[in-house]
């Protein structure tokens, strides 16, 4: 499941972006904002993986 949060990551960067450009620094913030989300459901996704991975190898 690597795409979870990706998808987050990117519009979040993209929000940024286009708030710097603009000035626009509640853009901005909503783009950090939207980076951290898809981290976090990144850190979520990779800690589920390995707790199946432990499972499986029992």
């Amino acid at each position: 499941m690597a795409d979870k949060g990706r998808t987050d990551k990117v519009k979040g960067k993209a929000k940024e972006t286009v708030g710097k450009v603009t000035g626009d620094d509640r853009m901005k913030a909503e783009g950090k904002m939207d980076q951290a989300k898809g981290k976090a459901k990144e850190a979520v996704s990779d800690a589920t993986d390995s707790l199946r991975d432990r499972r499986d190898e029992r």
